[in-house]
């Protein structure tokens, strides 16, 4: 009798116990003649019968009628329970105990539909622990971490607190901004290589399709490593051949790694230094850890395959038969601690030097700018010149502090930099976005050569 962990993330769904990892396949399924194939072996039919493929399940756990006609009869519970149950029977001994870490996209609702569907199954779950929490094994010094994950549909960034032990702070999930969305844009691109290098068209058919997104992952492997990256697809006997750069691959990403960047940095105050832990899944990103470290600054930190799930079994906290099983959002470090140097050291998208509103630019030079629906005495104001509801009377400031300018809010409405609530305060850079009011004044950041001396 035996206790494994499960780190339930469908880009990878991942099993280990205290020596190995045991199991790794995304949730996807595939419907083959009413057979259902769930795993690798359906993700590897992806391209060849996109109709016949779900992939949505783990993250839409519910039991409503799925609206694909191939799939009406099933729900998403009886994909995620299909799953299951094939991985419990290949991995598992009898008598095994199973914990569980949990992505931030599962609710509570989802959950407890899980539980009950383990429990039809027979699979003993003894705990079920954030998955962020269980990936964060050590105390970081002087910063605060965020971990980083992506799953098939979406980024997951979790804050962490460190009193005493590490736990949940707060959570985003960026929703359409995963792996697959990824995949897609990297797909474009390689075929395009291939139609101006050898005028062969990947994507004419599903079979080199196919070939392409299982050749993803070793390709990315070599972006990672060279400068450029060789290109081979074999159709009918002939090979194809073409080379791209890596560089290339990095800013096709370009729009996915920014939603990261611009949710990280409203995270983080701007007194903070960060301590950005990306997953394995996604320190394997091409660029993604050398743009978190240019915009938002602080140290990134890689964490190895299967961390969450190792991290989970070395700490669970396995409840007594019987009782009744929570989310927990806690554990103890019990790994050594780390140093980080304090400040920023990075974050550099640019210093602005001005503030747009419509037509008139204000230099951001000089005394705090001061944003609201009342003006003081004695304070440099931006006068807004209509009232808004959301808008307080000394909404936010805009301020400069160690060489760096910052918007510190002061509302009980919230202040938006680039679309997310800012966390009390934040590092401004060229080209930001400060949103106050609903539906709101927005105010652009901007590097210009000061002509009015506003």
């Amino acid at each position: 009798m035996g206790l494994l962990a499960a780190h339930l993330n469908d880009a990878g769904i991942l099993l280990v116990n205290d020596e190995r990892i045991l199991y790794r396949e995304p949730g996807f399924a595939l419907l083959e003649d009413d057979h259902l194939i769930t795993g690798t072996e359906a993700y590897i039919s992806a391209s060849l019968k996109p109709r016949r493929i779900q992939n949505h399940y783990w993250s839409e756990l519910h039991t409503e009628s799925l609206p694909d006609r191939r799939f009406h009869h099933m729900s998403a519970a009886d994909l995620v329970s299909h799953q299951l149950e094939q991985i419990w029977k290949r991995v598992a001994a009898p008598g095994d105990r199973l914990a569980i870490a949990v992505p931030p996209y599962m609710s509570n609702e989802n959950l407890g539909l899980l539980l009950g569907i383990a429990s039809e199954l027979q699979i003993p779950i003894v705990a079920m622990t954030d998955a962020a929490v269980c990936a964060t094994r050590r105390h970081y010094e002087h910063a605060v971490p965020v971990h980083i994950d992506l799953s098939l549909h979406s980024s997951l960034l979790s804050r962490l607190m460190q009193e005493g032990q590490v736990q949940v702070d707060r959570t985003e999930v960026i929703e359409d901004n995963g792996l697959l969305v990824l995949h897609d844009r990297w797909l474009k691109i390689i075929a395009d290589a291939f139609v101006q290098q050898s005028r062969f068209d990947p994507l004419h058919t599903a079979e080199t399709e196919q070939v392409l997104r299982d050749s993803i992952p070793d390709w990315l492997a070599q972006a990672s490593r060279s400068a450029t990256v060789p290109l081979a697809v074999e159709y009918r006997g002939v090979s194809h051949h073409a080379e791209i750069e890596s560089l290339e691959l990095v800013a096709a990403a370009g729009p996915v790694y920014q939603a990261i960047v611009s949710s990280l940095r409203a995270l983080f105050r701007a007194e903070e230094t960060p301590a950005i832990q990306l997953s394995d899944r996604a320190a394997r990103m091409p660029g993604l850890a050398d743009t978190l470290k240019t915009r938002v600054g602080g140290e990134v930190f890689l964490l190895e395959p299967g961390a969450t799930a190792r991290g989970l079994i070395k700490r669970c906290q396995a409840v007594e038969n019987g009782a009744g099983v929570t989310l927990s959002r806690h554990l103890p470090w019990d790994q050594a601690p780390v140093t980080v140097e304090s400040g920023r050291s990075g974050g550099n998208g640019g210093r602005p030097t001005h503030l747009l509103l419509g037509h008139k630019a204000y230099n951001l030079k000089g005394a705090p700018l001061v944003m609201g629906s009342q003006a003081a005495d004695n304070e440099r104001w931006l006068d807004l010149q209509q009232e808004m509801p959301g808008l307080s009377r000394r909404h936010c400031v805009v301020s400069a502090e160690n060489g760096q300018f910052i918007v510190t809010d002061h509302s009980r409405y919230g202040t938006f930099l680039n679309g997310h609530r800012i966390d009390g305060s934040a590092v401004l850079q060229i080209g930001d976005l400060i949103r106050i009011g609903t539906p709101g004044f927005e105010l652009r950041l901007i590097s210009a050569e000061d002509q009015s001396g506003s």
